[in-house]
């Protein structure tokens, strides 16, 4: 036997709950029955954004949300700063380029994270800037960027401030409203435990004025045409029935279990993983501002990055590896969405086993108590006799 478990940083495990709930025989998309389906999964979306502005629901992966939020606020030509750290971060300057924007990238050391003072001297340099695009937590590095830092830069200006939240929202406090963020994005198969395939955005009242001037052409991605039909509990085109449906269920959910205990559990969960690193002597690919949603871990010398594949197809234990300059150096290891205490347990065993099936010196149960003293904090207390 071999037991499966998932600890990638997307797509994450699903809840036998939300797996029911997608099981469900299909309705059809026009009818009441469904509209009432959309209705409440809308507003817990707002909630869950914390914001009073509507979010959109796309048939699509995130990039999908992002390309969106570039194509409907900008006109060709425009110009955007954009705070490249990681695979994503240059995703966004892909998506500017292929739209005739001119673009200032902010190349970030990955593993660190922009320095609010670098966006503000872009700012100035460039005070014609339509869109600062950017990552909350850049998933290729485990870093987290100062996205409060920014939106005080941004709020007193024209240029909006762009928020790629795929692994964030759902994984800490990132309140969009509260902290002036005029675009913020996310997908269905991180935290909100679904799998791939929606993408979620919502935009402020001032993207929605500068949709009404942008020129870039869009068709599928129209946010005017799907905000004035998501408005009335629809959607512009067919859209992913059953992922709608487990949409219902993983929020509930998340609502059961309270967004400030979520934001919390992946807290403890990441602190945890990061404390075995570091007992088992490795680095963090991020030491100073680590994400809550996955932690990087370098590899020791000597041991090839093939020890991912190993772990997935020989022990169970998928993780995933570096991407570009970091393939082949390091594991991440996610902890967002449907990922407990001891899932962290089962991964720091795993990554201990197979370090010393690679040749590695290894003390066993070493990372695994590190991890253990922190996760004790979560430990319910003991009932009173």
């Amino acid at each position: 036997m071999l037991k499966k478990y998932l600890l990638a940083p997307g797509p994450t495990p699903v809840p036998p709950e939300v797996l029911l709930a997608m099981a469900q025989p299909i309705i059809h998309h026009r009818t009441p029955q469904f509209e009432a389906v959309f209705a409440e999964v809308q507003a817990g979306l707002q909630r869950l954004f914390q914001t009073r502005e509507d979010v959109l629901i796309l048939a699509s992966s995130g990039t999908g949300a992002m390309e969106a939020a570039v194509t409907n606020t900008t006109s060709p030509g425009d110009h955007v700063i954009v705070v490249n750290g990681g695979k994503f971060g240059e995703r966004w300057t892909k998506i500017a380029t292929a739209y005739g924007l001119a673009v200032t990238e902010l190349k970030v050391e990955w593993g660190r994270a922009v320095e609010p003072d670098a966006v503000a001297r872009a700012l100035r340099e460039h005070p014609e800037t339509r869109l600062v695009l950017m990552q909350a937590s850049e998933t290729s590095t485990t870093a987290l960027h100062p996205v409060e830092a920014v939106a005080r830069l941004t709020r007193d200006r024209e240029t909006l401030l762009v928020v790629d939240g795929i692994t964030a929202v759902g994984v800490l406090d990132l309140p969009m409203d509260a902290l002036g963020i005029d675009v913020l994005i996310t997908g269905s198969q991180k935290a909100l435990m679904l799998p791939p395939g929606l993408a979620f955005l919502a935009l402020s009242e001032r993207a929605w004025r500068a949709v009404a001037n942008a020129k870039t052409p869009r068709f599928y991605f129209d946010l005017t045409r799907e905000r004035e039909n998501q408005q009335k509990h629809t959607t512009a085109w067919t859209p992913a029935i059953s992922l709608v449906s487990g949409t219902h269920a993983a929020l509930q959910l998340i609502f059961a279990e309270e967004l400030a205990n979520v934001f919390a559990r992946h807290a403890r969960l990441a602190r945890a993983t990061r404390a075995a690193a570091q007992a088992l002597g490795l680095r963090l690919v991020a030491p100073e501002c680590a994400s809550p949603a996955t932690t990087g871990i370098y590899l020791p010398d000597g041991v090839p990055g093939k020890i991912v594949g190993y772990l997935r197809d020989r022990v169970g234990v998928t993780f995933a590896g570096g991407q570009d300059q970091l393939k082949g150096k390091i594991v991440r290891i996610a902890h967002l969405g449907y990922i407990d205490a001891f899932d962290v347990v089962t991964a720091i065993a795993a990554l201990e086993m197979a370090l010393a099936a690679f040749g590695q010196r290894v003390a066993f149960g070493a990372g695994i108590g590190a991890a253990e003293a922190v996760l004790m904090e979560g430990m319910p207390p003991v009932p009173a006799a």
